[in-house]
């Protein structure tokens, strides 16, 4: 080969080459929009992986049927309560007694409602709301889909949870099923059903933003609250209270119960307490009236930074339920805990947080095991554990039953141990039905509580029985308390 052959040689390959590799550039470049930002980038990737035959859209996600199966079995909440107002005049019977007149020359008392919803869980009409929707109630109605109105009576109320058991008089009614808590997975579609602001009937959707939250909205004076809640997306506003939040196969997961808000409104995340605890709490008020609660017997906190700086002492853990003390005589005691154990699961399920502990422990009774999984000194043991109630044993706690009687027409019945604690009082006895027109005219309501008939101080039911009838035919003065609070007094001619 000569020099000329070369160096033309030469020439030849990088013009070929030049044109394989602009014919290159032109090929990729029509298979590849340019990139120019990083969301451009994602949106790329997005519309690659979308493209591809694994992944797969739904056809659209319908709500309509769930809607439709739900909304029936939904009712609207109305309670009733007695409240006082300021700016009365003065009455030398205030003075002499204490007590305040339910017809005062100024400022007469009132009746004050409060609104949520409900869900039917059975045909024949019980319902679960929240305490608070029907706390302090006098009386309590219930208007269906239909504006079938009912007058509901309270079955029971754990404030604990912020559950309560209704029940209306029917049968073939609509309700709505319970489903599964536990399955349900974060991400997943649900929907809000309730009257939010009275707009009945109102259904909204969102996704599981988180499960087993706390916020500490619940108050107990044996600090027995439990708040493992279900976080949503769902809009939910005030009088959405007590309605159920759903699957879309139509089945009760929650009960809408707290938003996060600054305003009162909704602001982006609602609340409900999860249906493994409130079937359980259903069931207790059906069966027992009141609800069962089998205590571990620890006193612990999560497993972070800030609670080793405040015990000032290193836990190797990361995350886990740190028990910081274990009471005497308690199942945990028996079953071998100690102070600085990190319970980590319970009966097969991880706790890693209080919230998700109290949770599976709220499902159990005084006298169930469970299975404790913890970390002592780095190595992971396991324990079985037997729940006591409050009092420490592994007895049912008996629903306490007040006596009821009438007279003239009206309802009475014992004060209950809670409503004594909460009002102070030692005894009396709750009107519970008023059918005499006298009665009515004084301006007395249903849930007043008589504590005193002139100077005598009622005891109970009975005891005020007694001394109405020694007062037969006369003008007595009957002293009380309404379950609000408000002290108040009222005469009236008894019959002969």
């Amino acid at each position: 080969m000569n020099r000329s052959q070369f160096f033309l040689g030469i020439v030849l390959a990088s013009l070929i080459g030049g044109i394989v590799a602009l014919a290159g550039a032109s090929y990729f470049a029509n298979q590849q929009p340019a990139t120019t930002n990083f969301n451009n980038d994602n949106n790329t990737s997005l519309v690659n992986w979308l493209s591809d035959e694994r992944f797969n859209v739904p056809d659209g996600i319908n709500f309509v049927a769930s809607a439709e199966m739900v909304t029936p079995a939904v009712v609207h909440v109305r309670s009733t309560v007695t409240v006082g107002q300021q700016g009365r005049g003065f009455s030398p019977f205030e003075e002499f007694f204490g007590f305040k007149s339910p017809e005062p020359r100024e400022g007469p008392s009132r009746e004050a409602r409060s609104s949520g919803s409900g869900a039917i869980i059975s045909q024949d009409g019980y319902i679960v709301t929240n305490n608070h929707v029907i706390e302090n109630a006098n009386r309590v109605e219930v208007t269906l889909e239909d504006n079938r109105r009912y007058t509901a009576k309270v079955i029971g109320t754990d404030p604990t949870t912020d559950l309560a058991l209704l029940k209306i008089e029917d049968t073939g009614l609509p309700f709505i099923r319970f489903g599964d808590s536990d399955v349900a997975k974060v991400g997943e579609w649900v929907l809000a059903v309730g009257n939010p602001m009275d707009l009945t009937s109102t259904v909204t959707a969102g996704i599981i933003s988180a499960k087993a939250r706390n916020i500490r909205i619940l108050r107990d004076e044996n600090n027995l609250q439990v708040e493992a809640f279900i976080q949503t997306d769902a809009a939910v506003n005030p009088g959405n209270s007590g309605g159920p939040l759903v699957n879309l196969a139509g089945e009760i997961i929650g009960i809408n119960t707290a938003i996060a808000s600054r305003t009162g409104g909704f602001s982006g995340y609602s609340f409900a307490v999860p249906s493994s605890i409130v079937q359980k709490v259903m069931d207790d008020l059906l069966e027992y009236g009141t609800v069962q609660r089998g205590l571990l017997g620890v006193q612990i906190n999560d497993v972070s930074p800030e609670l080793a700086e405040y015990l000032g002492k290193e836990i190797k853990e990361n995350r886990g339920v740190y028990v910081i003390e274990v009471n005497e005589g308690s199942g945990g005691a028996e079953a071998g805990l100690k102070s600085g154990d990190v319970i980590i699961g319970v009966d097969g399920v991880t706790t890693y947080t209080t919230s998700k502990l109290q949770e599976m422990v709220a499902r159990k009774r005084p006298g169930d095991k469970v299975e404790i999984k913890y970390i002592r000194d780095g190595k992971e043991e396991t324990t079985k554990a037997t729940l006591k109630n409050f009092s420490g044993d592994t007895k049912i706690v008996k629903r306490e039953v007040p006596k009821t009687t009438e007279f003239e027409s009206v309802g009475f019945e014992d004060v209950r141990g809670n409503i004594k604690d909460r009002l102070n009082i030692d005894g009396g006895a709750v009107i519970t039905s008023l059918n005499n027109d006298k009665w009515k005219e004084t301006g007395v309501r249903e849930g007043f509580v008589i504590t005193q008939i002139g100077r005598t101080k009622i005891k109970n039911a009975e005891h005020l029985i007694e001394v109405l009838k020694k007062n037969k035919g006369e003008e007595v003065m009957i002293l009380g308390v309404y379950s609000s609070g408000q002290q108040a007094y009222f005469e009236v001619e008894l019959d002969k």
